[in-house]
């Protein structure tokens, strides 16, 4: 903690399991502390399931097994440096699945920010929610991508989120969408 506090890096690795304070009490207090912009990345196992949406809501930017690739590792670091969420396919998979079992009324209720969003940026929330990169919003929404990021930089400041890891997060858990069940 105080070197990242120190060194101010840009991403930080962090591992759930660590002998005096674990990744997501390590990430929930960097992601608190107003000084620190450093990205967090945190490495799991499957069997560390429990861990992934706790660490979501603690701030992280991503996640990454264990047994990545060096290649893939400084890709994904890289790719959250930059400002893109990072999320593995099958631990995107157990995310979903996870909102998919919580009962839809704890989703009914959209919180008060929601109100703040235009028209055009709840539809920008719903597209990053379903995982679409802003050139694939563009598209769909035959706009800009300069135009995608400045709806992206308005969603995430007036619903106080840092990243679009945390927007994704933010529109399943208050109901902006629902996950299929397939």
């Amino acid at each position: 903690m105080e070197e990242v506090r120190r060194l101010q890096p840009d991403v930080v690795l962090m591992d759930v399991r660590m002998p005096e304070l674990d990744g997501i009490e390590a990430t929930r207090r960097l992601m608190a502390d107003e000084s620190v912009s450093t990205k967090v990345v945190v490495l799991t196992t499957f069997d560390m399931d429990e861990y992934i949406y706790e660490a979501l809501r603690a701030g992280a930017s991503g996640f990454l097994l264990k047994d990545v690739p060096p290649e893939q590792l400084v890709d994904g670091i890289r790719a959250v440096a930059s400002g893109d969420p990072l999320l593995a396919p099958l631990i995107t998979k157990r995310v979903i699945e996870e909102f998919v079992r919580r009962p839809p009324e704890a989703a009914r209720t959209p919180p008060p920010e929601l109100a703040e969003l235009t028209e055009r940026e709840n539809e920008v929330l719903k597209l990053l929610a379903r995982g679409l990169s802003n050139a694939e919003i563009a598209a769909e929404l035959f706009v800009s991508e300069t135009t995608v990021k400045t709806h992206v930089a308005h969603v995430l400041r007036k619903l106080d989120l840092r990243d679009r890891v945390q927007a994704v997060v933010f529109a399943y858990e208050s109901g902006v969408v629902q996950p299929s069940a397939t």
